[in-house]
């Protein structure tokens, strides 16, 4: 079963892809002409969010490097304790609804740090399953069709991805203890 489902994944791609494409040909479709315009749009789409990227990028630096973060855990680390939550993961909780490639980064060197197989890999590899990066989305995709009122979106986002951080705690504890 393993090799046909390997199969299937290595092939699955450039099968669609010469689908897509044998179906254009058919359709008569300038597929070459289509695919420039796609990504003139893209062009615009990439220079009109990049205000927002940038100064998202600047903050989290900031709120890294000033040793805020530091400071807070520190502060939580009796709560965090008393919850069974290791203070190592708060700051991918933090960072989850930022920048997916953040996340993914404190997550790999907290595998690489205290194996996959620890409480803490687990936690972290769940966390980075189970939330989603909510601002980069709000910023990215409603800033590219110039939604403006997102308050109710950000409210739902960020409670979601607490509760896939509670649910990944509590899931994890009771999993593997």
């Amino acid at each position: 079963m393993y090799a046909i489902v390997g199969q299937a994944s290595i092939w699955a791609i450039p099968l669609l892809l010469s689908y897509v494409l044998a179906y254009a040909l058919y359709k008569r479709v300038p597929v070459y002409d289509m695919f420039v315009s796609g990504a003139k749009g893209g062009f615009g789409t990439a220079i009109r969010i990049m205000p927002s990227l940038v100064g998202m990028m600047v903050a989290i630096t900031i709120f890294r490097e000033s040793g805020a973060l530091d400071l807070l855990l520190k502060t939580l680390r009796p709560l965090l304790d008393l919850l069974h939550f290791p203070s190592e993961v708060l700051p991918l909780s933090l960072l989850r609804p930022i920048t997916g490639s953040g996340s993914l980064a404190i997550t790999t060197d907290l595998i690489a740090q205290h194996g996959p197989d620890s409480y803490i890999g687990r936690l972290a590899s769940t966390i980075q399953g189970s939330t989603d990066t909510t601002l980069y989305v709000l910023t990215v995709y409603f800033g590219a069709v110039a939604v403006r009122h997102t308050k109710y979106a950000l409210k739902v986002g960020l409670m979601a991805d607490f509760v896939g951080v509670v649910a990944s705690l509590l899931v994890v504890w009771l999993v593997f203890g």
